[in-house]
């Protein structure tokens, strides 16, 4: 059994999505998926501890056999952001080494190319199609759960496990 919790960086909000493949070449299973919401106005050094606390919780609730983490993109116009997602993405990946899990780092055009075909999809796409994709009754809601969902599922298809 693998279970992969993908992960969507925020310092506001953190997506995350677990799914689960049973056996090689079976379709992958949404078990929880849902967003870490952080205080915007609380200092940085408090939400990365709030952040820490909430993945900590997730990765004891969950027992995820990997960790999937979307690589970071900064946009040359917004540099400053770009430093302060590495906070949150310095967490994530402390919070799973620390639990032991596998992680792979996985750069956004690759999910989007991997789960809509296009490597520029916009979030509504992705959202529809991870719907689409794992039989869900509506698109996950907000974006970055889609994001983290898809992330997941990208790693999943990295490992050649999912089925037709």
């Amino acid at each position: 059994m693998h279970r992969v919790l993908g992960i969507d960086p925020g310092l506001r909000i953190t997506g995350y999505g677990v799914l689960e493949v049973s056996a090689p070449g079976s379709m992958p299973k949404l078990i929880e998926a849902g967003v870490l919401r952080l205080v915007a106005g609380d200092p940085l050094e408090q939400r990365l501890a709030q952040l820490q606390r909430d993945l900590d919780q997730l990765f004891d609730d969950l027992q995820p056999t990997c960790l999937a983490v979307e690589n970071l993109y900064a946009h040359y116009r917004h540099p400053r952001t770009a430093i302060l997602m590495a906070h949150a993405r310095g967490v994530i990946l402390l919070c799973g080494q620390r639990h032991g899990v596998a992680i792979a780092h996985l750069p956004s055009t690759e999910v989007k190319k991997a789960v809509t075909g296009y490597g520029h999809a916009s979030k509504e796409q992705i959202q529809q199609a991870v719907a689409s994709q794992l039989r869900l009754d509506a698109p996950p809601s907000p974006p970055d759960v889609a994001d983290a969902i898809a992330i997941a599922l990208t790693h999943i298809r990295r490992l050649g496990l999912e089925g037709p």
